[in-house]
């Protein structure tokens, strides 16, 4: 009895395991262009505004999906869902490299996105039916960990790579992985938990009920206000550690390929570290808002630190962005904030919610910072696309630090919640 009870606690964590390395693998899908924005430029003939289009695609399909996703978790499961979401990675890679036509590769990275979508909901879906309630916080927080770890370790390799072939066999072997990984999710990953009997169950979903909830929710100043913050505090990760960064630093501070995917990818890693302590901290001694607060000042002061320094070395620019990436991850209180400001029976939605506003800024500031720096641009070329200058660039991502400013503006108006959850 006891081994079978140890046998089924290691396919449990095996299981949750999978669904986190399929959101490991997205998330690299999601930062691997940073690595070869010059190469997308020359291939589909683009400006910045372009650029910041076809990557920003990505978020066009990710961001509204945040709705729905958790239903359809519920009604079909995460096995099901989570092997079709790595089949439409892998064919949205492929549309992406296979083209040079613009429109056909901007649909391959809106598929990207759509798939991505599943991933994070779909390991905590996993979690909720194969771990014990206790150990839900303890995946979340592995899960957001490791997705970070994989975009500072996908930063790094994706520099190298560039460097030895084409980012089109890179994207192509990225396919390859995501129909490896759609095959082993589909024969390795159950739905229920049966002692290790395949028993498939499936929630009826009453979509009044849902629709009810989802309108109670977006009826909330709280939950409008938190995701807005998380927003803003989620604007220079998603615009410049997952676009703009790698060529801001090789163009305009004149870092090599390497040190420039380096020092970006340590913003990932202080997030990885970052997100958990700060949520410890918060827990512990029951406050929200202090956190967010100190967080986005401490941020907004550090990027515009970056930015406005004449001259920045590398190891300014790791240290700086390290420490940017853990203050930064006070954004995940936000979620916190949401769910502790909704009733139990709404606080899947409250924060699904919170998670698509969140989600805004990479969708809109990314084609927006590509506009701003075609506004400035003086005309320099490098092997067909558009190089862009330090103040070209500053006048772009001075949008980050303003935007943090705005989100700790906003947090003022948050009603503190003192860690304490809605009972009603």
């Amino acid at each position: 009895m006891q081994k079978s009870h140890k046998s089924t606690a290691f396919y449990a964590w095996f299981v949750c395991g999978l669904g986190a390395l399929f959101y490991c693998y997205e998330y690299f899908l999601r930062i691997a262009p940073t690595g070869f924005t010059g190469s997308l430029m020359t291939t589909y003939g683009l400006n910045g505004a372009g650029l910041g289009t076809l990557v920003g695609m990505y978020y066009f399909a990710y961001t509204p999906m945040q709705l729905p996703v958790g239903i359809l978790m519920d009604r079909f499961g995460p096995r099901l869902l989570l092997t079709l979401a790595s089949l439409g990675c892998a064919v949205g890679s492929f549309l992406f490299a296979a083209t040079d036509i613009f429109w056909v590769a901007a649909v391959g990275r809106f598929l990207v996105g759509l798939s991505s979508a599943f991933a994070f909901v779909g390991v905590l879906k996993l979690g909720s039916i194969w771990l014990p309630a206790d150990r839900f916080g303890l995946i979340a927080g592995l899960t957001t960990a490791l997705g970070m770890v994989g975009a500072m370790v996908g930063t790094n390799l994706i520099v190298v790579l560039t460097q030895l072939m084409s980012w089109q066999v890179i994207t192509f072997g990225s396919a390859v992985v995501g129909v490896v990984l759609a095959i082993i999710i589909w024969l390795m990953v159950r739905n229920a938990r049966s002692e290790m009997k395949v028993k498939e169950t499936y929630q009826k979903v009453e979509w009044s009920h849902i629709f009810k909830d989802l309108k109670v929710a977006l009826s909330q100043r709280q939950i409008w206000l938190s995701g807005m913050v998380g927003c803003f505090y989620y604007i220079p990760t998603s615009v410049f550690a997952e676009l703009f960064g790698v060529p801001y630093l090789e163009q305009a501070r004149g870092f090599s390929a390497e040190n420039a995917g380096f020092a970006v990818s340590m913003i990932f890693l202080g997030w990885a570290i970052g997100g958990p302590l700060v949520g410890l901290l918060s827990d512990r001694m029951k406050l929200r808002k202090p956190f967010i607060i100190i967080g986005g000042l401490i941020a907004a002061v550090l990027i515009g630190f970056a930015l406005l320094l004449p001259t920045l070395s590398f190891m300014t620019a790791a240290f700086v962005f390290f420490v940017f990436g853990v203050v930064s991850s006070s954004q995940n209180i936000t979620f916190a904030i949401a769910r502790e400001s909704s009733s139990p029976k709404i606080a899947g939605t409250a924060v699904a919610v919170n998670n698509m506003l969140v989600m805004l800024g990479g969708m809109v500031l990314q084609p927006v910072v590509g506009n701003l720096l075609d506004k400035d641009w003086a005309g320099a070329m490098m092997n067909g696309h558009r190089v862009f200058s330090n103040g070209d660039y500053l006048h772009a991502l001075m949008l980050m630090p303003v935007g943090l400013v705005i989100g700790v503006v906003l947090t003022f108006f948050i009603r503190e919640t003192y860690a304490a959850s809605k009972t009603v």
